[in-house]
């Protein structure tokens, strides 16, 4: 059989695969899961171009790692076979333990449990299955490879991950000024004591890459409707659990139902194959499928909620930068129950707070973006700019919204 395969990508064109282990991996029933799961989650509702998958952006993250990898070795660096694929299968893996609507329901799975510890997880289940071929890319994966630099291509602050989103998302929703020049940013990576550093030419392309994500940010991954949306399904999720263990019938899949009915954790996740197997059926069509099942409940929180996501009518979201009053809460939720006939506790679920935040570089955190000097040093790229956009970006900014049904208006 033919493994030399080739896509064609709408962001880069033709994307290679150039391995058969990478072809195998891809095949595999986790990867192709992946299809299964948007990328940006209910960002559609904002920008209706937005419905590519994990699918799409796992491959073009080794489409880029290839490019990275061929500028180093044409700079001198030397990466064996071995560690080529073992980087491009590690990118490729990178985002397998993604669940239902990507981030949006990304806790409300499994138990205070993130994506990257999931996607390890099923890296070395499929280890397994392939007789120890991805034990480098594991290794790669979790930083613990003695060349660091190939961890920082798959996970750091300018890596082969955010360059593909923010091209591929910016593409998507149509959203240009997003676009981070990753071209540009690739051609000038090199390495330096097993560390990755750009040339200090590329000064005002870094510049540029953060700019893109800080706008990428506040224009599509927080913005207001969005965050409405998310806050909407992953409460629709919270109270369908509640009611479940209250001994409530919920119809969902199996594999929803067996998710809703416990709170599962890392250990028993890791610990118990029947877990794995249920989260690998599990994606975007089990939690619409439930949606457009609980929009007919005769819970009418549940009710409302559902049929309020199904038909786009989102809660009106307010923004602001300090904590809102709990008596302004109070007042929200007396509304929600005097206008839909809810008991105090039943009216609360109809309104949600939280805060954003977004910093789009932090300076001293781990693996910052490193630029060579022409002098030959390697300095923070705070340090290498002599323009105070940087360090600017780099301030967090938190933001405090609530969110509650238009009606009480």
């Amino acid at each position: 059989m033919n493994k030399k395969k080739i896509f064609n990508d709408p962001v880069y064109g033709f994307v290679t695969i150039p391995t058969e282990l990478l072809f195998d991996l891809i095949e595999h029933t986790y990867f192709q899961r992946l299809r299964r799961i948007q990328q940006l989650g209910l960002t559609s509702f904002v920008y209706p171009g937005a419905l590519h998958t994990r699918f799409h952006h796992a491959l073009g993250a080794m489409h880029l790692m290839t490019l990275a990898l061929r500028t180093l070795k044409d700079k001198g660096i030397k990466i064996s076979a071995k560690e080529g694929e073992a980087a491009m299968a590690a990118i490729l893996l990178h985002d397998v333990g993604h669940g239902p609507l990507s981030h949006a329901l990304e806790h409300s799975i499994f138990h205070k449990v993130h994506h990257e510890e999931l996607s390890l997880h099923l890296m070395r289940k499929l280890n397994a299955q392939f007789n120890g071929a991805l034990d480098l890319a594991i290794q790669i994966f979790e930083g613990t490879y003695s060349r660091p630099f190939f961890h920082q291509l798959v996970s750091s602050q300018l890596d082969m991950d955010r360059l593909d989103y923010l091209n591929r998302d910016s593409f998507y929703t149509g959203v240009q000024e997003g676009r981070p020049g990753a071209d540009r940013l690739i051609k000038m990576l090199t390495v330096v004591d097993e560390r990755l550093v750009l040339e200090e030419k590329a000064v005002y392309s870094i510049e540029n890459f953060l700019v893109s994500r800080r706008l990428m940010y506040w224009q599509v991954y927080l913005h207001k409707t969005v965050t409405s949306a998310e806050q909407m399904v992953i409460r629709i999720m919270q109270h369908a659990r509640a009611l479940v263990r209250k001994g409530v019938d919920v119809p969902a899949s199996p594999n929803l139902q067996f998710f809703l009915s416990r709170s599962v954790t890392q250990q028993e996740f890791e610990q118990d194959d029947e877990i794995l197997r249920r989260f690998t059926r599990l994606d975007d069509t089990d939690v619409w499928g439930a949606v457009k099942l609980w929009a007919d409940h005769p819970d009418k929180v549940l009710n409302y909620l559902a049929q309020s996501l199904l038909d786009r009518h989102l809660f009106k979201i307010t923004l602001q930068t300090e904590p809102f009053d709990e008596d302004f809460q109070l007042g929200i939720v007396e509304l929600i129950a005097e206008h839909f006939q809810l008991s105090h506790e039943d009216a609360a679920q109809l309104m949600l707070t939280g805060r954003i935040s977004n910093n789009a570089y932090d300076i001293g955190g781990e693996d910052p973006i490193d630029v060579l000097t022409k002098r030959g040093r390697v300095v923070n790229v705070a340090e290498a700019s002599d323009l105070p956009n940087i360090r600017a970006i780099s301030q967090r900014v938190e933001k405090h919204y609530i969110c509650y049904p238009k009606e009480i208006l």
